[in-house]
């Protein structure tokens, strides 16, 4: 199964991409992340996290956080099937995700995730600049826009679409890492 639909990027590279920063610190100042559910040593942005090796899809959340809280969650995008459902499992724990992915409506995963989830934030305006795995550095020509898909670690009533300026988000997100290395 494969989500890279006109990516240039060697395929042993493809799931290695991280998030920006600024947009990471953005969303962080609302919802307080408290794992990295989707991470490497080099690459977390919590300081809890959980790596390919440990497996995510099999490793109970509620070892990393405390109930409720939130996990960030940018997964492999080669197969984001099961992170939808293990996120959609987690709420069920008290557990929220906030999950970076490709803005489709169009693939399977996209319908199952809004029979669970809370809210569809589609990031627009513009398109994000993932850092690559091998030099570190942001990288412009991502081929799709960005959603996040929010499942809240309280019951649900319904799914909630909204849209974000990605302008917006790294700009704040920028302005907060600022203020920290200032610190």
């Amino acid at each position: 199964m494969t989500d890279y639909t006109g990516s240039n990027t060697p395929a042993d590279q493809r799931d290695l991409w991280s998030t920006p920063p600024a947009l990471f610190a953005a969303l962080d100042a609302e919802f307080c992340f408290q794992l990295d559910a989707a991470a490497a040593a080099h690459n977390t942005l919590c300081r809890k996290f959980i790596t390919a090796d440990q497996d995510t899809l099999e490793t109970p959340w509620t070892d990393y956080l405390t109930i409720p809280g939130y996990a960030w969650l940018n997964p492999p995008y080669s197969n984001i099937t099961p992170f939808v459902k293990k996120a959609a499992a987690e709420s069920k724990n008290q557990i929220g995700t906030v999950m970076l992915v490709p803005a489709d409506t169009s693939v399977g995963w996209f319908r199952e995730a809004i029979e669970t989830a809370s809210e569809v934030r589609f990031i627009t305006a513009g398109r994000l600049a993932f850092i690559n795995p091998v030099t570190g550095k942001p990288v412009s020509g991502n081929n799709k826009g960005s959603m996040l898909i929010i499942w809240h670690p309280y019951p649900r009533t319904h799914c909630h679409f909204a849209t974000v300026e990605r302008d917006e988000l790294m700009t704040f997100g920028a302005k907060l890492l600022a203020r920290r290395e200032a610190a």
